[in-house]
């Protein structure tokens, strides 16, 4: 199937490690020219030389999400390496946060800033291209938390859960303009950091810990009907469908894609 996707440009916020690797990987594979932001100069270096190696245009781009001026930073630095954002992939988020006991106002605020309203800006500052193009593609990355949280970490729960709000709401305002706007929520999913956690909780049993141990430690604690666990491209090959011309009438979507794990009918 021929996605579409060449021609068009992707910014990917947070695409300098792990799922958002994997999205770019694959949104470079399929003909896009792929933005990879950072925060600061330098983490985003590797994950472009991968992409060009293997015959992909990239960029890294420069600015702090977290905050107006970085944002501002980031905008300016787009427009120095192309003339306009077709594809917005808002995956940069961080899990942080406490427990119901020690959370206060701060942490509570600061969730919400940097999971929620960093996509928020990054969207509005992009938006207007895509209107002037008369075709779009924005993408929220959240959680299967957001549907079936956690007694930890509640603030993290909470504000990733608002971002299939966000998908609907924006979806309906943006009607008639030919872009599209849907939510991804990924399960467990088998980046450098989780498989060596899993690695490392096999080592200190005295288990071997190969590809076929590490998985099944994976799914030990977060198992799924499939039995597997998914790598950031798998994540990536949904998000490309998404983006793509043939997915023109998926819209407003919240798309859990976590192997069957949250057990809901809806």
């Amino acid at each position: 199937m021929d996605l579409g996707l060449g021609g068009r440009t992707a910014l990917v916020t947070g695409a300098f490690r792990g799922t958002g690797a994997g999205i770019a990987e694959v949104l470079a594979a399929e003909g896009a020219t792929v933005l990879v932001q950072e925060h600061e100069p330098g983490p985003a270096a590797p994950v472009v030389a991968t992409l060009t190696a293997a015959g992909g245009v990239a960029h890294a781009v420069t600015g702090d999400v977290r905050t107006e001026a970085g944002t501002a930073a980031l905008v300016a630095a787009v427009r120095a390496v192309v003339p306009r954002v077709d594809v917005v992939v808002n995956n940069y988020g961080v899990p942080e946060g406490s427990d119901w006991d020690d959370s206060d106002t701060a942490s509570w605020h600061g969730s919400y800033e940097h999971n929620v309203v960093s996509a928020v800006r990054v969207t509005q500052a992009f938006l207007p291209d895509m209107r002037a193009a008369g075709w779009g593609r924005v993408v929220f990355v959240s959680t299967i938390g957001a549907t079936r949280p956690g007694d930890r970490l509640p603030e993290y729960y909470a504000a990733k859960g608002a971002l299939p709000s966000v998908t609907v709401s924006l979806a309906k305002h943006l009607a008639g303009t030919g872009i599209t706007v849907n939510c991804v929520s990924p399960g467990v999913i088998a980046t450098a950091e989780v498989v060596a956690g899993a690695a490392e909780r096999l080592r200190a049993r005295g288990a071997p810990a190969d590809a076929d141990a590490v998985e099944a430690e994976i799914l030990r604690r977060m198992g799924n009907p499939t039995g597997r666990v998914p790598h950031p491209t798998d994540i990536g090959r949904v998000v490309a469908f998404l983006v793509s011309e043939p997915a023109w009438h998926c819209n407003g979507l919240h798309l859990r894609v976590d192997g069957g794990a949250t057990e809901v009918v809806t």
